[in-house]
């Protein structure tokens, strides 16, 4: 059915009803949603779903794996004489890192605005062309201030990616769907985990090949890929359900009439102005979800930053380092997958936010009080990684497909990504130096923010879930359409998940 079409149908069904103002489009809306499939009997739904899954979401598991492998493999340089070759001493390395988060976390909301502005193919690609550059001169540094330049800059053009993609992936799937999607990008940090190992490993033995150190032609090679990949993506990127080229008309009304049956009016063509923004920040439950997030930064940072001088400790050599770092990571992956599945499974979120975070806390509890027996000690780190990484896109997914419409998707989404990092600040100056082998205050560090990460989890599962039983109100005749429409985010029949 074309525009036309629906518009003469959404005519027609005012005219039966013989009603105007609010109760008028409430009886149409409700038409819409009731006879969509009818209405549209050549879209195969479950065809339509695979289409889109080809589509979406393995596009932008390759931009986020190579963004992340190009964040975190400093960590694999490091182990190549970075720190030596810039003569880099005390908590100089530290502050490397640090200062990407600063325009990281400052740049997060403007840059959803701008991709509300500019197409997702067009500003992503752009993006990723960038940091990919900017990697490359990573590896051509020659002092602590370049590096301190290059990891600045890649925190600036980087800041675009992360929430950018969560919040495109949300407008595509259905809550109960969208678990296994967010995982499966989110777990494309695991990957990258694991891919880094391997590929520093064999990158490493090219020290020396035309005057280049090890640690160079990791950040040169694999910034070179993501340049050369991001030229593809540009094509390749999908837009919006709304501006989807490769969508037919009947395809992107059936899309448009599934999620609004989920969570209501998209508003995607409604401008975000300050006062939208702020507005945004009235519901408490936002600012929770920042924490949700912030709790769990913390350990991961710390483990993706310095899990393989940890594993080095343990006294193995650079190469066996990196390919011992690989392991966790996997499992990480797979464990992520299997929550994420049974999430959207049993259409709850809470309990698959917590028994991860808990496994995250058993693994730095142990890494914590256990110093002596380097199998246990190497177990531990299992144990970190597959219960942060499992439990944050959990997080990230339960909230941010909580947030109806275009306006609160992207602030809410930036807002929470973007406060998150600030927790990368803190784990870069959680793990010393001089607090080697044991780093008893790093372990500290991430024990507690995840117990601060559990406190906001539970207090997100009580808001939504008071506002859940007076939404339940909403069917009281008493209440007038406006104000059911107001307190279900344009949708009456709107729920949390929980």
């Amino acid at each position: 059915m074309t525009s036309e079409d629906l518009n003469r149908s959404r005519s027609a069904s005012l005219k039966g009803a013989a009603l105007d103002g609010p109760d008028a489009e409430k009886y149409v809306e409700n038409a819409i949603l009731d006879d969509y499939r009818t209405r549209l009997p050549d879209v195969n739904e479950a065809k339509l779903m695979r289409k889109i899954d080809m589509r979406v979401v393995p596009v932008l598991t390759v931009l986020y794996l190579l963004a992340f492998l190009d964040r975190v493999n400093i960590s694999n340089a490091v182990l190549f004489g970075l720190k030596t070759d810039l003569k880099l001493s005390g908590d100089q390395y530290n502050i490397a890192l640090v200062v990407f988060f600063v325009p990281y976390v400052l740049f997060e909301i403007p840059s959803n605005i701008l991709l509300k502005k500019f197409k997702p193919h067009v500003w992503l690609s752009f993006c990723m062309f960038l940091f990919g550059l900017i990697t490359v001169l990573q590896g051509l540094t020659q002092n602590l201030s370049g590096l301190v330049a290059t990891r600045f800059f890649l925190g600036f053009v980087e800041s675009g990616i992360f929430p950018a993609c969560f919040y495109l992936i949300s407008m595509w799937y259905k809550r109960s769907e969208a678990q296994k999607r967010f995982s499966f990008f989110f777990s494309s940090a695991t990957l990258a985990g694991g891919f880094g190992g391997l590929l520093a490993s064999a990158i490493g033995k090219m020290d020396g090949m035309r005057g280049f150190r090890g640690w160079r032609w990791i950040f040169i090679l694999e910034g070179l890929l993501t340049c050369v990949v991001s030229a593809t993506l540009y094509f390749v990127i999908s837009d919006f359900p709304e501006d989807a080229t490769w969508l037919s008309a009947d395809e992107k009304e059936y899309v448009k009439a599934r999620l609004y049956e989920d969570v209501g009016h998209s508003k995607r063509h409604e401008p975000l102005t300050l006062k939208t923004i702020l507005s945004v920040f009235k519901d408490y439950k936002i600012i929770v979800g920042g924490f949700m997030y912030f709790g769990l930064i913390v350990p991961a940072y710390g483990y993706a930053y310095f899990a393989p001088s940890i594993i080095q400790s343990l006294g193995h050599g650079n190469i066996r380092t990196q390919l011992l770092s690989v392991p966790p990571w996997a499992c990480a992956f797979v464990l992520a997958m299997l929550i994420a599945t049974a999430s959207d499974y049993f259409r709850h979120r809470f309990l698959f936010a917590l028994a991860p975070t808990l496994i995250a806390l058993t693994g730095f509890i142990i890494l914590l009080v256990v110093h002596d027996n380097n199998h246990l000690q190497y177990g531990a780190l299992f144990l970190s990684a597959m219960g942060t990484y499992s439990a944050m896109p959990v997080v990230v997914c339960w909230f941010n497909t909580n947030l109806a419409g275009h306006e609160r998707r992207a602030v809410g989404t930036a807002w929470q990504i973007g406060f998150g990092n600030i927790g990368g600040i803190i784990a870069t100056f959680s793990f010393l130096a001089q607090d080697a082998p044991k780093y008893i205050s790093g372990y500290s560090i991430c024990i507690a923010f995840i117990c601060l990460g559990v406190l906001a989890d539970v207090v997100y599962f009580c808001g939504v879930s008071v506002e859940n039983r007076r939404r339940a109100k909403m069917g009281d005749d008493t209440l007038s359409f406006d104000e059911k429409k107001r307190m279900g985010d344009l949708n009456p029949d709107y729920r949390y998940f929980i």
